[in-house]
């Protein structure tokens, strides 16, 4: 328990320090909370944050200059990207979609489908605090992918449906989803 909350009292440090930094966009603030969640052990984001070593280099100098960060992930995940046959359909699903191509988009994209390979909801796996923060997100990097999410679809299913439709590949057996018995497990609250 005392591990637990020293925890949350580091995450809850790191965030509020990081926070405080100059911000260079609204991607600073859900930076610091993925940063501070990751160098506190929570979330699954590997090593680099799932970013290439340059990239991260990148991302500390140019956001997290006054700051030391592990390079390797606290918790010590080791997510296996070979298991990730639908990488590159992802970032480009998300790259389709996203504002402006830039840097810090790349950014982005990597650490989502990073997050995108753990097992819980993506929020709680990109180390954001709640489901809105990640829809506020998304909302800001993706608009048009986002407002796709009308029914207020559980986000990672969501991306993941986004791609069998891209290709034509409608693997649930219900006419509607209105009528599917799963109907729970992809909407609704994930708090």
């Amino acid at each position: 328990m005392y591990a637990a909350l020293q925890l949350q009292d580091d995450r809850d440090q790191i965030y509020s320090r990081l926070k405080s930094m100059p911000k260079m966009s609204p991607n600073h603030e859900w930076l610091a909370c993925m940063v501070a969640s990751w160098c506190a052990g929570k979330g699954v984001l590997p090593d680099h944050l799932g970013l290439e070593s340059d990239q991260f280099k990148q991302l500390k100098y140019s956001y997290l200059h006054d700051c030391t960060l592990p390079e390797l992930a606290p918790s010590g995940s080791k997510l296996d990207f070979s298991r990730m046959l639908e990488k590159e359909d992802l970032v480009n699903l998300l790259k389709q979609y996203c504002r402006p191509y830039t840097l810090e988009m790349d950014w982005m994209i990597a650490i989502i489908v990073a997050g995108c390979l753990g097992s819980d909801h993506l929020w709680q796996d990109l180390g954001l605090l709640s489901r809105s923060q990640l829809s506020a997100m998304l909302q800001y990097n993706f608009p048009e992918l986002a407002a796709k999410n009308d029914k207020d679809m559980k986000w990672k299913k969501f991306l993941y449906k986004q791609l069998c439709e891209a290709e034509g590949l409608y693997l649930c057996r219900a006419p509607s989803c209105n009528v599917c018995i799963d109907y729970p497990k992809c909407y609704g609250p994930e708090e």
